[in-house]
């Protein structure tokens, strides 16, 4: 997994350049940020709505079951045609009942596409929540405290780093043999939280000799109040957006992992998964692998698109949105 370089520039989209009006000033935070969106954004930021909220609602599926919800043309996404009762053939086109059509066992895609949707999303969020939050405070205390306690956190983050990543993935998998949802999900965040430090220390280095700071420091608040009160909150917007556009790394890394048949295991219906097996029956029809692919090129640009505006606007506005 590459680590996005801080020290590139970030590309400040023209609206995050004009000031706001005086009457979208007085909206609210959500909607002043929306104000100061380009099209490009919106629509990335409508897309990865949707995604959340049919990850959201397929767990209540699969937790509640699917009576009723074949009204907006949502079926058992393991239901296979001789079970289920359906006249569905493999390999079928677009319909009326299955809105993208069928795979190779004659599954509904659109069902699948839904149900992916939950796993990529629960490794991506939850891996990045994960590496954040200890990163965060690994970084902050690193570069807050600098001397023995900086040497000792950044060694060990460079240890690790210097073994690639996805191989250290993939032999955690493979030798542990548990492909179960939570433990993929937590061990991602654990190898997520070295490049999280490295860019909550860069952050507080800075934080860290600003004026509030010594104001602090010099009138004799505890470091341990500084840390909390001072550096942890102003570093925070930067590693969030930063969290944003590794989520986006996780689910293309996830995406292998099911690929390869290391990840969540079937029949449960993941992205990465659907491509592996359309990619059997490409020479006869494409359709079935071009929603999965799509399902992640749009997440993955929907993530880095608002990561990027999110850098931009708190890098230019501070924390007056």
């Amino acid at each position: 997994m590459s680590i996005v370089d801080i020290n590139t520039p970030v590309p400040v989209p023209e609206a995050a350049l004009i000031e706001l009006s005086e009457d979208a000033k007085g909206k609210g935070r959500v909607r002043r940020y929306w104000s100061a969106m380009g099209w490009g954004t919106r629509l990335a930021a409508v897309w990865f709505s949707f995604i959340v909220l049919a990850a959201i609602f397929t767990t209540l599926l699969v937790v509640f079951g699917f009576e009723g919800a074949s009204f907006i043309g949502l079926q058992d996404p393991d239901g296979l045609p001789f079970l289920v009762g359906s006249d569905a053939k493999p390999n079928e086109g677009p319909s009326l009942d299955n809105w993208l059509g069928t795979d190779n066992l004659g599954r509904d895609i659109f069902s699948r596409i839904l149900h992916g949707s939950r796993i990529s999303l629960t490794v991506s969020l939850t891996a990045a929540v994960f590496g954040m939050t200890f990163g965060l405070f690994l970084g902050c205390l690193a570069g807050f405290k600098r001397g023995k306690v900086e040497t000792v956190i950044m060694s060990i983050v460079d240890v690790i780093l210097a073994f690639p990543a996805l191989i250290l993935l993939l032999i955690m998998v493979i030798v542990l043999g548990r492909q179960t949802l939570s433990f993929i999900s937590l061990t991602i965040g654990l190898l997520a939280i070295p490049p999280f430090t490295r860019v909550a220390r860069a952050n507080s280095l800075s934080v860290s000799n600003r004026e509030y700071v010594m104001a602090a420091r010099a009138i004799g608040t505890k470091p341990t109040k500084i840390l909390f009160k001072e550096i942890i909150p102003n570093v925070a917007p930067s590693v969030f957006g930063y969290a944003l556009v590794y989520a986006a790394l996780i689910i293309a890394v996830e995406g292998a992992l099911a690929f390869l048949g290391l990840s969540v295991q079937p029949p449960t219906a993941t992205w990465g998964q659907m491509l592996n097996e359309a990619r059997g029956d490409i020479k006869v029809t494409v359709v079935p692998a071009l929603w999965p692919a799509g399902a992640f090129f749009f997440t993955i640009l929907s993530l880095n698109t608002l990561g990027d505006f999110y850098r931009s606007m708190t890098a230019f506005r501070g924390s007056s949105l």
